[in-house]
């Protein structure tokens, strides 16, 4: 494979013509999360050497592994859906060959407590989601019938509303009942923005319906990993980097960047063509904000607002299961509930997920997880009590998906510097989609094209 490395080098050189100081293009990437991983995937593919400097011990960023009691888990319960197209496209480009598939999938299946169950037939879209609606488990004739208006209307006008309308204004505009709110509206909401319909934009909210229920069958298709983040992309991407001449260095810190030599010199060290910032945008004003230009992006980035996640693990006796893989919960802090056993091995342990802010917050680790235990046994009376419990919490998860927001693109001021991050611009919230599509277009950039990724 990096046989044909010196030729498509030789061809990426003269594609780029803004680094004639340097012999040899040379990117450097600070920031090994998936945005960082995906640029760093598509600049080895095309030839290029790249170096990836990741702060951590471990790969991934937000989306990363932990070690608890001797098991991996997952610094966020993260869902990804058929309509990620340039995950499973990076997925599949690092997997070994042989290799099992990582992700399990599955038709749709909404199952929400209480007494909420939506399941797509296998039909070409929008049929599905239709024929799934009108099969639905605790909605009635009329929410039905509002469901299906609703999305039909949307479609109809091309998935687009006011700029400034929020979710939840948007479903009152549109008449969507209580129940309908709170059982299908609400938790996809939550789920995909991670930002309440009271604040959540109604466009990117648009924009995630059409991508998902509107376009094909496959893409509402539910992929539930069956290994750890870490494990899922950006280990097997480190390899895949590897192998091809670049190199990925963990534990280390880049301070600031700097220019040097028509190029960059990242944590200290000079003969980079190109650069990339991979970090949350939280971390950007301290990498960057010392380089001239860069002013107007960190205006920006200031305004942004952030939401937290919090993944509570709790580990049952073996025989502990729930119902099904996935289930949301309405009416109580806990939104979703994932069977680790079902879905990777791990018997007994039981992931929830707490997307956002709200009282969660005030609590301490231990407190919520009593209280998260209290709501599943409320649901489930025989679950029995667990033997342990591991709360992660992210304090800054993602930025708050509200309506208005201006986000960065991944050209900046300053020449041959480069953003990539799940915050930077695109029609989709902060996902490991939005993350993977943005890398992606930072490294085309790099290469010379000038057409990011089309959702």
């Amino acid at each position: 494979m990096t046989g044909n490395s010196q030729s498509t080098d030789s061809t990426f050189a003269s594609r780029v013509t803004d680094h004639a100081s340097l012999p040899e293009p040379r990117v450097a990437i600070v920031g090994g999360g998936w945005a960082g991983m995906a640029a760093a995937v598509e600049l080895a593919s095309a030839g290029v050497r790249v170096v990836v400097f990741e702060a951590g011990k471990v790969l991934g960023g937000r989306a990363r592994k932990v070690e608890a009691d001797g098991l991996w888990l997952d610094n966020g319960l993260h869902i990804l859906v058929g309509a990620y197209t340039e995950t499973l496209r990076m997925i599949e480009t690092v997997r070994a060959r042989g290799a099992p598939p990582p992700l399990k999938r599955m038709p749709l299946l909404l199952w929400v407590e209480p007494g909420f169950r939506l399941r797509a037939p296998v039909l070409p879209a929008p049929l599905h989601l239709a024929a799934g609606l009108a099969a639905a488990r605790g909605l009635s004739m009329l929410e039905k019938f509002a469901a299906a208006r609703f999305m039909l209307g949307q479609k109809q006008r091309a998935f687009r509303c006011e700029p400034e309308q929020t979710v939840q204004a948007l479903l009152s505009a549109h008449h969507q009942p209580e129940r309908l709110n709170r059982c299908l509206w609400t938790p996809l909401c939550v789920a995909a923005l991670n930002t309440r319909p009271a604040h959540a934009s109604g466009q990117v909210f648009l924009n995630v319906l059409r991508d998902s229920f509107a376009r094909s069958r496959a893409a509402s298709d539910l992929l539930l990993p069956t290994t750890d983040f870490s494990e899922l992309f950006p280990d097997r991407a480190k390899t895949f980097i590897e192998t091809r001449r670049g190199t990925v260095r963990l534990a280390a810190t880049v301070k600031h960047i700097e220019p040097a030599g028509g190029g960059f010199a990242v944590g200290g060290e000079a003969g980079f063509s190109h650069a990339v910032i991979a970090v949350g945008p939280h971390r950007l004003e301290s990498v960057a904000g010392e380089l001239a230009g860069m002013e107007p992006v960190l205006v920006r980035i200031r305004r942004f607002e952030y939401r937290p996640i919090y993944s509570i693990y709790l580990q049952y006796p073996g025989h502990t299961v729930l119902p099904a893989p996935m289930i949301g919960l309405t009416g109580s802090l806990a939104h979703w509930a994932f069977d680790r056993g079902k879905l990777c091995g791990q018997p007994g342990m039981i992931g929830v997920v707490i997307s956002g802010d709200g009282p969660h917050e005030s609590l301490s680790q231990d407190a919520l997880a009593a209280q998260v235990h209290a709501e599943l046994a409320a649901r489930w009376p025989r679950l029995p009590v667990p033997r342990w419990h591991r709360v992660i919490a992210e304090k800054r998860a993602t930025f708050a998906c509200v309506p208005g927001l201006v986000r960065p693109s991944n050209r900046t001021p300053v020449p041959r510097l480069f953003l990539a991050g799940d915050y930077t611009e695109s029609d989709y919230p902060a996902t490991l989609e939005a993350a993977v599509r943005s890398g992606v277009a930072a490294a085309r950039l790099i290469l010379g094209q000038s057409k990011a990724p089309t959702p």
